[in-house]
């Protein structure tokens, strides 16, 4: 799974047609990996300018947009440095789709899972009080589309996130919707750890269908239970195959 999947799924471009964006999109990409640390003084402009074949105007205005999400840090007669992660936005579309490209890193998976885990199964009862018929259908759609895909590892993650995702939408809330961003990089991350085949996406649906009926039958408290069982299991089989 590329970044590209993870923009598909939050609906936005991937990237600008404007060189600041791309050169901010290489820098976040290596800063994200650990290629420049924490700390550490990124090259200079005429360095960076050299390097992308660009103006220092240009790698200028990349570095303010990654300013912007918190990853680096610019002090005259000092240079640029990079900013440690409890200063990134963590929760940028660009940061978020940057772990992708990066090695794994198991312990900002767990905390992606523990932060499903935290407002998920909330809004999985919201939505069972709250859904539409066509919030219902929207649901069913996807775990058709999970069904339909059991054999097709990367469209049965899409699947699985669009049935996450429209889970949200069913809430009502802004604050839950806006959080699917954390389901699609989860998700998409997960992928380095798992080795899925079709018998083991096959035996999730039952326990994805539980989470629909409860919804579609108005059953909050069940609806509550079942997600937040559904993702402990997902997390503790994530720790088990990270050993940790």
């Amino acid at each position: 799974m590329s970044e590209l999947t993870y923009y598909d799924l939050r609906r936005s471009n991937a990237m600008s047609p404007s060189l600041p964006v791309q050169v901010a999109k290489e820098l976040g990409r290596r800063i994200v990996a650990g290629t420049y640390t924490p700390g550490s003084l990124i090259d200079d402009e005429n360095r960076l300018a050299e390097r992308f074949q660009v103006s220092r105007v240009v790698v200028r205005d990349a570095v303010k947009i990654l300013v912007g999400k918190g990853l680096l840090d610019v002090r005259r007669g000092i240079g640029t440095r990079v900013k440690t992660r409890d200063n990134w936005a963590l929760l940028d579309d660009d940061v978020l789709a940057w772990h992708l490209s990066a090695p794994l890193n198991p312990e900002f998976l767990t905390q992606l899972m523990e932060f499903r885990l935290a407002f998920e199964p909330k809004a999985a009862s919201v939505a069972a009080q709250r859904a539409t018929p066509e919030d219902v259908k929207a649901i069913e759609d996807a775990l058709n589309e999970m069904q339909s895909s059991v054999s097709d590892l990367d469209k049965f993650v899409i699947a699985d996130a669009h049935f996450h995702g429209a889970i949200l939408r069913a809430s009502h809330n802004e604050l839950f919707i806006s959080m699917e961003c954390v389901i699609f990089s989860a998700l998409l991350v997960s992928i380095k750890v798992t080795n899925q085949s079709a018998e083991s996406n096959h035996a999730s649906i039952p326990f994805h269908k539980e989470v629909f009926d409860a919804i579609a039958t108005g059953d909050s408290n069940k609806a509550h239970a079942l997600t937040e069982k559904l993702l402990a299991d997902a997390k503790a089989n994530l720790a088990k195959l990270m050993n940790i």
